[in-house]
């Protein structure tokens, strides 16, 4: 682990480079992997938000609000909260922590740095928590960022907002009784994720890695691959039993059985994409072929519909499958 403090910089609101609103900000929240891009969530009425409690062990909740699902852990040693969702409702998940605990949130840690899960991280820091993210997410906050599928642009994070605790692999926190282990998962919804376990609690938190409600959006030009996504579940399968309890990035609570259907789908879909790839097929003979229709009644929901994301699954595979054309 590298536990740093780094240099402040002068604090200033989120801005959105270019080309947000609109489509993009509609899409990401109908993919429920962005809620929305920091512009569009101007757009948001928050006021109508609700940050809802779920106890899931005598000191462990989910928090679902406005954006990615969060979990709070409880204790002496002072709350833990995984994920902030969007800046304005920073107010909103303090006045539910302040509900379950008396003490102000000691650490905050993100799955991955997408601003729907990363939003608050401003307000939590620059009050004195300690945000604790993979050294990508750090590296991702600190510098403008693109998302391309959306042509989303979203500029360098306020020095408040930036991890101060960052790792490689993985790390262990020992608070309040009980375990938690972070674990890096490389290249999957992007290159930033971690996956929480809280062991004696028998959850696990996923961040994006695996969604509820629809085909996931895979940001290639943050990292993600579907090979990535696909070895995270794996790992995630490895590590939990039939009574293990699964926070994911966005959707339900949910359980190991509906992280392994989601795995299989996904490989599933691969697998044929692959194959079509090295027979030669075009990217339209691929979407014909329809590789994911037993899947589609329940996947194919929001803006990412079937076509969408077999696309955005062509596109990753080809690239890595076909040689780059010579010069």
């Amino acid at each position: 682990m590298n536990e740093s403090s780094h240099c402040v910089r002068p604090r200033g609101p989120a801005r959105v480079a270019r080309n947000v609103p609109g489509v993009a900000a509609l899409a990401l929240g109908a993919l429920g992997a962005l809620a929305a891009p920091p512009s569009a969530a101007q757009q948001q009425d928050f006021s109508k938000v609700e940050i809802r409690a779920t106890q899931l062990a005598p000191n462990l909740y989910m928090l679902v609000g406005g954006g990615g699902n969060m979990a709070l852990l409880l204790g002496n040693d002072g709350p833990v909260l995984v994920d902030d969702q969007f800046a304005p409702l920073a107010p909103k998940i303090r006045a539910q922590v302040a509900l379950l605990a008396e003490r102000p949130v000691r650490f905050v840690i993100n799955t991955h740095w997408h601003f729907d899960h990363t939003g608050g991280n401003e307000a939590f820091g620059g009050s004195g928590s300690v945000i604790v993210a993979h050294e990508n997410t750090r590296k991702r906050m600190s510098t403008r960022q693109l998302v391309d599928f959306f042509n989303l642009e979203t500029p360098p994070s306020p020095a408040a907002a930036l991890p101060l605790v960052t790792f490689e692999d993985s790390v262990q926190l020992h608070l309040d009784g009980e375990d938690i282990v972070a674990e890096h998962v490389a290249n999957a919804h992007t290159d930033t994720d971690i996956v929480l376990y809280f062991g004696k609690a028998n959850v696990v938190h996923t961040g994006d890695v695996f969604v509820v409600g629809g085909y996931p959006f895979i940001d290639m030009g943050s990292g993600g691959t579907i090979d990535g996504v696909i070895a995270g579940a794996d790992r995630i399968l490895a590590r939990t039993n039939a009574a293990t309890r699964i926070i994911p990035g966005h959707g339900p609570l949910s359980s190991r059985q509906d992280l392994q259907d989601y795995r299989d789908m996904l490989a599933t879909v691969r697998d044929r994409v692959v194959s079509l790839i090295r027979k030669g097929r075009t990217q339209q003979q691929v979407l014909d072929a329809a590789p994911t229709l037993e899947f589609d009644a329940r996947y194919s929901k929001g803006m990412m519909k079937a076509d969408v994301w077999v696309q955005r699954v062509y596109v990753d595979l080809a690239r890595r499958l076909r040689p780059a054309p010579r010069r």
